[in-house]
């Protein structure tokens, strides 16, 4: 029993992590995209 309760909270652990990483590297994408918003306004001034 407890094998599988270890087994199961890797799996979840494991879970979580890649989708924290992939939130992480969309709102890196979504500053970078901001960013370059920025510049392209100031070039325009």
């Amino acid at each position: 029993m407890k094998k599988a309760t270890l087994a199961l909270f890797a799996a979840l652990l494991a879970a979580l992590t890649l989708a924290g990483c992939n939130t992480v590297h969309g709102l890196g994408q979504d500053v970078q995209a901001g960013g370059r918003a920025i510049e392209r306004a100031a070039d325009r001034h």
